[in-house]
């Protein structure tokens, strides 16, 4: 069995081709496929976060709404910049949606990746330590967020407040009890992954890494996973780690399908720079009818070696075909698979 949710970037333009045309559009579509996928059987709901673009930015408002709207899925984010946050402040707004939720908040973090602007993260107010990079403040600030998800006292108490404390040094509040154990770190590299099993986070593996090894990325991913898997074994954590991957899939059932998605010009993997140092490698995507899609899906190493995947989605096509694309999955592939 494998769990399967969807993955939403949330782009929106104003463009009479798009179905999702305004911010308002975006968030109010995004409630409505979660609804939609829930009732269709799907495991999760999934966001991106990207600031400074015509896309999904604040997570926890629309992870509340989502809350409120459904009653089991899971609802999460892959990935959270952790460059643009402060911990603090994303415990206390992690925890409200948690608890609105039902405690079924999955959320993926990241030290991010390369944006809309020059080092975005300033304008919030944020610059790297002495002898860092944005990459070592991301990966700070996830350590501050993690560790206050222990809900352990740290503020000293007002000896005069305006209401009585508990006894002790004070935490964060709200807290939800367990949300420590379903924060994903969405690796770039081997070495991120193996820092997050250490640490105690769950894996999140996107469809692009580092170009480590010049494989093919569905083989480096699976070494990714399985070095994580290693790495958490020899930390000694006591539960089970979870692991997520996210491909684009498009089973080919009808005319739209075929014209949307039926051309192949995406079958192979790509090889870029998310930065003038890093060589990457984007995974491709799969597009057929769902007999040749069930065969090419077999020969991906790093879905087999995950327990979840997520399905990316093109949501400026609307709720309606989006909520055919996650059907087609579950209904024609996942079957034949063993992932129902």
């Amino acid at each position: 069995m494998k769990k399967i949710g969807f993955l939403s970037f949330g782009h929106w333009t104003p463009s009479s081709q798009s179905q999702t045309r305004s911010a308002a559009d975006t968030l109010l579509q995004s409630i409505d496929l979660a609804v939609a996928a829930e009732e269709l059987g799907a495991d999760g709901a999934y966001f991106r976060v990207h600031h400074f673009a015509r896309q999904l930015a604040s997570p926890f408002p629309l992870l509340a709404a989502v809350g409120v709207k459904t009653s089991r899925i899971e609802i999460g984010t892959a990935v959270i910049d952790m460059r643009y946050e402060n911990p603090l402040y994303m415990a206390e707004d992690a925890g409200a949606a948690d608890l609105i939720a039902g405690q079924r908040l999955q959320l993926g973090i990241s030290r991010g990746s390369p944006e809309q602007v020059l080092d975005g993260w300033r304008y919030f107010g944020y610059q790297p330590a002495e002898g860092q990079d944005d990459a070592d403040m991301g990966r700070r600030h996830a350590e501050v967020f993690f560790d206050l998800l222990h809900g352990e006292g740290f503020a000293q108490p007002n000896p005069r407040p305006m209401f009585a404390n508990p006894p002790g040094l004070l935490r964060l509040e709200p807290y939800s009890e367990g949300l420590r154990e379903r924060i994903w770190w969405g690796a770039g590299s081997n070495a991120t992954a193996i820092w997050a099993a250490k640490l105690g986070m769950n894996l999140q593996s996107s469809t692009l890494k580092n170009d480590e090894t010049g494989e093919a990325f569905h083989v480096q991913q699976a070494a990714q996973i399985r070095a994580y898997r290693a790495a958490w074994k020899a930390a000694g954590h006591s539960r089970e780690p979870r692991v997520s991957v996210s491909r684009s899939i498009f089973a080919l059932v009808d005319d739209r399908d075929r014209a949307y998605f039926g051309s192949g010009r995406e079958d192979e993997d790509q090889i870029g720079f998310i930065d003038p140092r890093t060589r990457a490698i984007f995974g491709r995507s799969y597009a057929a009818e769902p007999n040749v899609l069930i065969e090419q899906l077999k020969k991906d190493e790093a879905i087999a070696e995950a327990d979840t995947l997520l399905l990316t989605v093109p949501n400026q096509l609307g709720v309606a075909y989006n909520t055919h694309v996650i059907e087609t999955i579950l209904t024609h592939v996942a079957p034949a698979l063993g992932w129902r």
